[in-house]
Order: C-alpha cells, then sequence, then structure tokens
C-alpha cells in the first residue's frame, strides 16, 4: 500500500481543514518546503499537495511553493485543487506535477476531463468525493444524482486507473476512515486502484487499510497531530 503524506495549502501556509470547512483551518506549518523536507528525508519519494485556495477561487494559486518542492527535493508530487480545465491540467503537469486530481471538472466539464484522461492516462487522477454515497463536487456543496456506476462507467472506459476517493463525514475528523466504503468500492470496481482519504486517527486505521489491500491511502491531519509517527507511516508504505 502507498501511504501519501498530505500537505495542504492555504494562502501559502500548511493547514488542514475540519470537513473541508475553510473557517476550520489549522495553521500546522507557516513554510510547506520545511514540511516537505521532513517528508522526503524520512524516505518518501511521492506526496499529495492540494491547493486549497485554488479549490475555493478556480485558479492555481500556490503553484510557486509547489514548485519549489518539486525543484529542489526531487520529489514527485500529485495535486488538486484549481483544475477547471484541460490547460489547467497541461500546464501543472508542464510544471513537472507527476499527477493531476480532478475533481468538480469531472463534473462540471466532463468533456474537457475525458481528454485529460485521453492525452495523459496513468497521469490523471479521478478526486471523488462521497457524501452519503452520493458525489460531491462545488466544494463538497452541491451532490449528483447519478449512481457511482453511471458516473464512473465512461471514465474508466477511457483508461480511468486511479480514483483518490474521500470521504467527506471523516475528511480532518480522526475518527478512522470508512473502511467498509472502499472495501465495497474495490470490489465493485475493481480495474480501479484505490486511495483512500480521511479519517485515518492512528497506525491501526493504516494496518487495517492495508490488511483489505487497498492500493494507497492519503495521511494528513493525523500526522499533524502527532498520531501517527513518520516512522509508522513507512512502516506501512510500499513503492
Amino acid at each position: 500500500m502507498r501511504v501519501i503524506p498530505a500537505i495542504d495549502l492555504l494562502n501559502g501556509k500548511v493547514v488542514r481543514l475540519h470537513k473541508g470547512d475553510y473557517d476550520e483551518a489549522t495553521i500546522y506549518n507557516e513554510h510547506p518546503f520545511d514540511e516537505a523536507i521532513k517528508f522526503k528525508e524520512a524516505g518518501f519519494d511521492h506526496i499529495h499537495i492540494v491547493d486549497l485556495n485554488g479549490a475555493k477561487e478556480g485558479k492555481f494559486v500556490n503553484l510557486d511553493h509547489i514548485q519549489t518542492i518539486i525543484d529542489k527535493l526531487d520529489i514527485s508530487v500529485q495535486t488538486g485543487g484549481g483544475i477547471r480545465s484541460f490547460e489547467d491540467a497541461e500546464m501543472l503537469i508542464e510544471h513537472g506535477i507527476s499527477n493531476v486530481i480532478c475533481s468538480s471538472m469531472a463534473v462540471k466539464n466532463s468533456d474537457e476531463w475525458l481528454k485529460v484522461l485521453d492525452t495523459y492516462g496513468d497521469k490523471a487522477i479521478l478526486g471523488m468525493d462521497l457524501k452519503n454515497g452520493k458525489v460531491a463536487y462545488s466544494g463538497w456543496l452541491e451532490t449528483l444524482d447519478q449512481s457511482l456506476e453511471e458516473f464512473l462507467k465512461p471514465m474508466i472506459d477511457r483508461g480511468l486507473s486511479t480514483v483518490l476517493c474521500t470521504d467527506i463525514s471523516k475528511d480532518g475528523t480522526l475518527e478512522g476512515p470508512n473502511v467498509e466504503l472502499y472495501k465495497k468500492l474495490s470490489a465493485q470496481f475493481s480495474e480501479i486502484s484505490f486511495i483512500a482519504s480521511g479519517g485515518v486517527s492512528d497506525s491501526n486505521d493504516l494496518k487495517t487499510l492495508k490488511d483489505q489491500q487497498l492500493y494507497g491511502v492519503v495521511v494528513g491531519r493525523a500526522y499533524y497531530e502527532n498520531k501517527i509517527s513518520l516512522e509508522q507511516l513507512l512502516k506501512y508504505h510500499t513503492s
């Protein structure tokens, strides 16, 4: 299982939101590069960075910080937030981003998203946020009145291979991941590699997810609040 440390950027600072609420942002580090160094020195070669300004404003705001991390640390980065068009995704990949994570675009601008899939293949990750079992978008304020199968099939037909799945009710809560959800999704869509996001509270959660043979997991708040050490993250990580 790939354990992927997370850095969420808001106004150039490392933060975590509680259930996606921008009014409940906790600042963990004023300098994202310093945080990325810790992951690199611990042995991680791939990290997850979200531009929270971009997600809210619809344009990529924190690219300079991400570019510095990539250039100076020689580490690969998957990133999302503010990607609204094919041109946005293209620009990020040209700047050295290894994987682009697209969420709202897959719902609101599906033709552009499918073009990203056609052009970049495995570099394109679907960010699928679920609220009560339905796909949520627009900052989790709206849900899609469509089954997951109907939503995913056109993308699978175009080669979608990886989905970063967030259970909104668990995000930033430290209440444990929705293991049953990921188990169900992995069984239903066996051709997709799922990355779990949201709720990881301790190393036992990582063990549970690894036992489910999940492809990957993003870990943020549990690390920043010292619930999990870098050594424990590495214990359950395989490249």
